[in-house]
Formats: C-alpha cells, structure tokens, sequence
C-alpha cells in the first residue's frame, strides 16, 4: 500500500509541475500578473458584492497576480502575498512592475555595463516593456530603461516578453 501511495503521488506531482493551468472562465493562464485599472479597488472576501470589503487598492496601475477566477470575479494576490476577490471590470492587461530595490539604475541596453539612463525609487511603479531571461523594459516617469528582471515584482523570472 505504502508503494502504491508513493507511485500515485509521483504521478500527480509530474502532473502538477507539468500542468499549464487555465481559468475557467477566461482561458486565460493562471496564475498572470494585471495591473488595477482604478485608483480605487474594493478587495472582497469572497466573489460578489455581498462579501465583505477587506481592503481598498488605492494606486491605479499597481501590479497583482491573479491566483483564480470565478465568473465575473477574479482572486488577486499583491506582492505581499496578501489576496482577495475584485470585480473583473477593475482589472486591465496592462502590465505593470513594482521596483524593489532602491536607486534602481534603468540601463540603455539589458546589460550593466551599458549607460545609466535613470535611476527610479523602491515602490514605483512602472511600465512593463520586452523582457528576456535576466532584464526587462521599463518606463516610468517618462523615463525608459533596461533593469534585472529580479529587481522587480510582476514578473516571472523565466518570462520572455517581446
């Protein structure tokens, strides 16, 4: 039995790590990232308007990952781990980035010995551009740059975006 047990959760763990899971209702994969569309967004406790508000985002383009869906309803997590249920007419596909680290050079090429275009501050948020394994295109500020994808929160570190 013990055997048994020990084969079957094999099979199911190489299925899960192999596995692309989609939303039910979009098709869409989750998990993704989203930016809020809104300055303000009523996080719930469950998916609809009868659920209680937990919190309130209040940074339009603020970066969060969708975890699930539930018709018009989607589960977000931000970047501290913290989720809840939003309305679907509040989230855009824009992507957006939080930065992370401090002083953060953007470059003009996704390399660090290219030129320091602008240096942006922890909690910006910031548009996402291309991406390749290690360095994303940023913009915020009216400024754009290359920065280390792990610099960031909003994106997958092995992403590749054009």
């Amino acid at each position: 039995m013990k055997r048994f047990l020990f084969i079957l959760f094999s099979m199911l763990a190489a299925y899960s790590a192999t596995a692309k899971e989609r939303g039910s209702v979009t098709n869409l994969p989750i998990p993704r990232y989203v930016s809020i569309k809104t300055d303000e967004c009523n996080v719930r406790r469950g998916p609809s308007l009868t659920h209680r508000i937990d919190w309130v985002f209040q940074r339009k383009g603020m970066p969060v990952e969708v975890v699930a869906e539930h018709g018009h309803w989607r589960r977000v997590r931000d970047r501290d781990g913290e989720g809840g249920w939003v309305h679907y007419s509040l989230l855009s596909g824009v992507r957006t980035v939080i930065v992370e680290d401090d002083m953060l050079e953007l470059h003009l090429g996704p390399d660090e010995t290219t030129p320091v275009n602008a240096q942006v501050e922890t909690g910006v948020i910031a548009r996402l551009g291309e991406c390749n394994d290690g360095w994303c295109r940023l913009s915020a500020g009216g400024y754009r740059g290359w920065a280390p994808k792990q610099a960031v929160w909003g994106v997958r570190p092995g992403e590749i975006r054009d």
